[in-house]
Parts: C-alpha cells; structure tokens; sequence
C-alpha cells in the first residue's frame, strides 16, 4: 500500500499560512498528485474556497475542508471523514494539512500518527510560520496555541521578514530559546516562499498524553446546513479568547465591489477571509490587521465570509447586508 508524506503547516492567526501553502503548489513536481486539507476556527469555511478559487484549473491538487473550529475536536471524527474521504477518491504523493491558527497541533499529529494511519501516512516536517513582528504582544507570546505551534514545529520560519526588524527578529530567537525548542530550525522568509526541500526530512515529534474531544457528533456546521430562503445563514464559535462569526450568502446575491471593499477596510478585527460574488466578479479578500489584500477567482457556488476578533460587534451584519446589491 502506498504510504503518503504528511506535513503539517501551522502558525497563529494572520502569519500567512495559506500564502505559504500556494506558494509550495508552485514547486510542486508535475507528476505528483498533491491533496490540501484545510481546518478553520469558524463553521463557514472560507480558506478552502480561497485555495480552491486559485486552483481550480489544476487537475493535480485536492482541496478538502474542515471547519468548525479547534483542532483538537475537528482531529475527531470529522478529520476521520475527511481522511477516509480523501483516501476513497485518491492516493495523493503528499498530504498538506493547513490547522486553524487558534487550534491545537499536536492533536492533529496525535491522530495521524496513530495505527489506524499507519499505514497510509508518513509524518514529515512540520512547519510552523510566525510574524516576528507580533512577539511583543502577549495575545501571541502566551497564548496556548501560540506555543504549542512552535513546540511541535520541526522547522520554524520567521515571516514577512521583510517587514520585520533586527530587534523584532532577536526577540523571537530569544523566545525560542526560553522555549526550549533546540531541535527546530529557524529560517526567515518573505511572502511564505518557503523551500520545497523543507518538507522532505522527517518528523521529530512524538506523542505526549491523549487526545481530547468535545464536539457533540450529531453537530451540524453551519457550512454543511442547507440555504434558508432568505439566502443567507450566519454563524457564530468561540474559543481560545476569541470570537468568529461568519456568513454565507447563496449565488444570486451579489455585493456592491466598492461597497463591500469600505466594508472590510472599516471592520476592526484581528482577521477577514472572504471569497464574494460582486459585480465587478468573484473575488477572494484576505484581512490580517493592516494588511490588506484580493485576489480573483475563477469561481465559487457561493460567497462567504469570516470575521475573528477578541469581540464581534452586532453591526457588521447590518452593514453587510447593505453592500449587497440584489436582494
């Protein structure tokens, strides 16, 4: 039986883990198949339409969604489904599995390494991408998640380096050493350009303590639910000192460009993902504090949107609905 190389690509909220990912399809060698597994903190589901979108003419990658938030739930059932679905349709020459930036990684590796993969999947290295900029800020530097990422981490690279200075780039190897985190390679990259080389070499981790699960299996997400006949459903989680919420928006409601760009720009939140239907075409947005940015793509069945922040604010549905034109 063919036995599939994992990596598991992890890093906080915003560090550019999705960027990085695109950027590694890029190398990819022409004749291997490869599949992307995506897990988000809310029930929408945004990242994998944004990879999908930017994809979708490649017969050569799988993109494969979990949402509905913290690792350590989605490593359950859900990713079992996910992983049984993946293994029925195909048998990938490598497997990417992107966690959510408020999840926790090591339950992630905790069910890949176990017997019932055994034979199927290989841990490589895992990977974890962090903002140097960010570690002045204890919402990152003693969040849980924040450290397990670089405790499991294999190879950590320093991110958007050149946005970073000299004393925000010692102050993360400084962090790193108070860590303990010696067997993990630090390397500092611009834009998530990572090295495909880096996946190659073997996993170091090794499992610590079980697993735990708290999601009520008879759960719908919301990204599974069937359209309302007002066309759109929100959805809301919580977890790890943050909030999500999120909307979905069926395929005949379609947003004002202008509008819906003001829109992103004025909300104050720690992260925006959103692929939309607007009459300028369908576009993917991508939020992460002051860093804006938009990409088109090719296509989406519908739109949706993704807020996280230490505290929604009730207005932004108002606001949104507004930017839609057709009703």
């Amino acid at each position: 039986m063919k036995i599939t190389p994992v990596n598991v690509i992890t890093g906080f909220l915003g560090v550019g883990k999705t960027t990085a990912i695109l950027n590694l399809l890029q190398q990819k060698p022409e004749d291997e198949l490869w599949a992307i597994l995506v897990n988000e903190f809310g029930e929408i589901g945004v990242d994998g339409g944004l990879m999908q979108g930017q994809t979708a003419s490649r017969d050569d990658v799988m993109v494969l969604e979990i949402p509905g938030g913290c690792m350590c739930c989605a490593a359950g059932l859900p990713m079992e489904m996910a992983l049984s679905q993946l293994f029925f349709l195909a048998s990938p020459d490598r497997l990417i599995i992107e966690p959510t930036g408020l999840g926790h990684p090591a339950e992630v590796l905790s069910a890949l390494a176990s017997d019932a993969y055994r034979d199927r999947l290989a841990l490589h290295a895992t990977v974890a991408l962090v903002d140097a900029r960010n570690m002045a800020d204890d919402r990152h530097c003693k969040h849980p998640s924040f450290i397990q990422q670089l405790e499991i981490a294999d190879v950590i690279l320093a991110n958007k380096a050149d946005l970073a200075t000299p004393s925000d780039l010692q102050r993360l190897s400084t962090y790193l050493e108070q860590l303990n985190v010696p067997h993990a390679d630090l390397l500092s990259v611009e834009h998530g350009a990572m090295d495909l080389s880096i996946l190659s070499g073997r996993s170091a981790w090794s499992p610590i303590g079980g697993a735990h699960h708290h999601t009520d299996p008879d759960y719908v997400l919301a990204a599974d639910l069937p359209m309302p006949a007002c066309g759109f459903l929100r959805a809301d989680n919580s977890g790890e000192g943050f909030e999500s919420v999120g909307w979905r928006f069926s395929a005949d409601k379609t947003f004002h460009y202008a509008k819906v760009v003001a829109f992103l720009r004025g909300v104050d939140a720690d992260r925006i993902k959103a692929v939309l239907i607007t009459d300028e075409g369908t576009v993917g947005f991508n939020v992460s504090g002051s860093a804006f940015s938009e990409v088109p793509i090719d296509d989406c069945l519908e739109s949706r949107l993704e807020i996280i922040s230490e505290e929604s604010n009730p207005r932004w549905e108002k606001a949104l609905l507004e930017c839609v034109v057709t009703q």
